[in-house]
């Protein structure tokens, strides 16, 4: 058909993929700004709070994130910090907020196969993350993709301020890649800014429907464990988040024309 878009497979996503990345921190840059333009365009961000994070590819003590006072559908490659987990700044024209290094350094300092972390307050995950005895319930197939890979902080201690409440949060993900924060929000870990994107806009979908359902007041459908253990290994084993973020970088390719090498 003419003018259509060949779009390609799960192999071919991997050599373009391998192909960009011959410079690999210019990579992680626009991997990380692409995932806060699309977080915006979501509805994911909150003002100009929150922060995603990226470990620099072959420097773990040293890490990418948005600096403060930037909205997330403005940030460019350009923009990002490069800082330490002890909150210094090593390359960058913007400050960066101090609970970024509270909660982000310590995570990346204390959960090695934390390559990314996106923390938000995205609405319907953070519903469940002030509801009393709020879960994450295995009822959705949105949901079943965390079977086993969820925790919860029911501890809310004001903002993360110091090193202890940055640990002390760091300690309750160690095992988990999502953990839902008491009255405050949710954390994403993953080891690709690809990975953890996906599974971040999967995780508020699912949340989102697991509220709608609720407000009906009628009893949710529970997969059992066996099948809910199941499914989450079907998941987990598939490539498509590839896909999808390359998807989402067209788009911004196509809406947002120079956007990776803003300067």
């Amino acid at each position: 058909m003419n003018g259509a878009r060949t779009l390609p497979n799960l192999a071919e996503a991997g050599k373009l993929f391998g192909a960009m990345s011959h410079n690999p921190i210019k990579q992680a840059r626009i991997d990380l700004a692409a995932a806060l333009r699309w977080a915006a365009r979501l509805g994911l961000n909150e003002g100009i709070c929150n922060h995603f994070s990226l470990a620099v590819p072959g420097a773990q003590d040293r890490f990418l994130i948005n600096p403060q006072g930037l909205h997330w559908s403005e940030i460019a490659p350009a923009d990002l910090a490069l800082t330490d987990s002890e909150g210094n700044v090593i390359e960058g024209k913007h400050k960066v907020e101090a609970t970024a290094f509270f909660i982000h350094g310590r995570i990346h300092r204390g959960k090695p196969n934390a390559a990314c972390v996106l923390h938000t307050h995205m609405p319907y995950a953070t519903a469940l993350a002030i509801s009393d005895g709020g879960r994450l319930e295995w009822a959705n197939q949105n949901a079943l993709r965390f079977y086993g890979r969820v925790a919860y902080d029911e501890f809310y201690n004001g903002l993360v301020l110091d090193t202890e409440e940055g640990d002390r949060i760091c300690a309750q993900i160690e095992n988990a890649d999502v953990l839902f924060l008491a009255n405050h929000g949710v954390i994403v870990c993953g080891d690709s800014v690809a990975r953890a994107f996906d599974e971040l806009y999967y995780l508020e979908r699912a949340c989102m429907v697991q509220v709608l359902a609720e407000s009906t007041g009628r009893k949710l459908k529970i997969v059992p464990d066996s099948i809910a253990a199941m499914t989450g290994r079907q998941i987990a084993e598939d490539k498509q988040y590839l896909l999808h973020f390359e998807a989402l970088k067209r788009l911004l390719d196509r809406d947002e024309p120079g956007w990776r090498g803003m300067d």
